[in-house]
């Protein structure tokens, strides 16, 4: 593949993803800013058995101040909100924000926020930690993008796209924004209600507690179609069944270490779509309260 043009972009919140693209898009060439309420400092260091252990230079701020192609956006749900005043609209220029968030409410909230049509749904399947200040692991064989692009940012989507697979990251272009957004959150929230619920990876509670996670799926696939996505019940448990019996979820690490968890953006996001189409979601509903009265 021919070198694509570089890109000036800011990666807010460099946790574990928000570091593993910094990382990588830099090391590509790109010029990249990390906005954090408390800048670490201008080093990197990737640690990952597909991509290998490196360092690069990155710049650091607490506010986003200049004209940027892109902001990634990798803060978890719960601090969203406050994050956001961190990139000033009307420091944007002509950036695309790109989301990748646990969900289905932050699209609306950033498109509320920002000009809508620069705000481009995405999703990422990968498994990263940050074990330090700048210091990111990368313990998954596979880092995928989902990016959905509209007729009027299509040309950016398609820049940065170019430099996120230059860096050796798979990315995939979708025409079906909340098809796309569905088919990661029909996986992840019932595996992270079940694996945080029990406090214990996937391996054990997905067979002891195999009635809950048929539940769970079965009406995260009858809201999906309400919302107008086909899910097929029967692709979503096998898939659960075949991954790793040590694969943790996120809110389960979070709850773990004590971190407010994602409650709201997974099982809550399920609860609001049922109410609104008027289903019964008993196994989700009981699960959200336990885990709401755990706090």
């Amino acid at each position: 593949m021919a070198d694509s043009v570089r890109l000036k972009v800011a990666v807010l919140g460099p946790g574990g993803v928000g570091g593993f693209l910094a990382a990588m898009l830099a090391r590509g060439g790109d010029d990249v800013v990390l906005v954090s309420r408390t800048p670490a400092g201008n080093k990197l260091r990737l640690e990952s058995g597909r991509y290998g252990s490196f360092d690069v230079s990155v710049r650091a701020t607490q506010e986003l101040s200049e004209a940027v192609d892109a902001v990634l956006v990798t803060v978890k749900a719960t601090h969203l909100e406050e994050a956001l005043e961190r990139v000033p609209r009307e420091a944007l220029g002509n950036a695309i924000i790109v989301p990748f968030l646990n969900g289905l409410d932050h699209v609306g909230l950033l498109r509320a926020t920002y000009p809508p049509s620069a705000v481009v749904a995405a999703t990422i399947r990968i498994e990263t930690t940050r074990v330090g200040d700048g210091m990111i692991r990368h313990s998954s064989p596979f880092a995928a993008i989902e990016l959905a692009p509209s007729a009027a940012n299509r040309e950016r989507v398609d820049r940065l796209a170019a430099r996120l697979t230059q860096a050796g990251i798979n990315v995939k272009l979708r025409d079906d924004e909340q098809a796309m957004l569905w088919d990661k959150f029909a996986v992840l929230e019932p595996m992270a209600l079940l694996t945080t619920h029990a406090c214990a990876p996937i391996g054990a509670p997905r067979t002891a507690r195999r009635d809950d996670l048929l539940g769970l799926v079965s009406e995260v696939v009858a809201v999906g179609s309400a919302d107008g996505v086909k899910l097929d019940r029967d692709t979503l448990v096998k898939f659960i069944d075949s991954v790793p019996e040590s694969m943790e979820s996120s809110m389960q690490r979070d709850q773990a270490a004590g971190r407010p968890l994602e409650l709201d953006a997974l099982g809550g996001a399920l609860l609001r779509r049922a109410e609104k189409h008027g289903i019964a979601v008993p196994v989700t509903r009981r699960i959200v309260d336990d885990l709401a009265a755990r706090r």
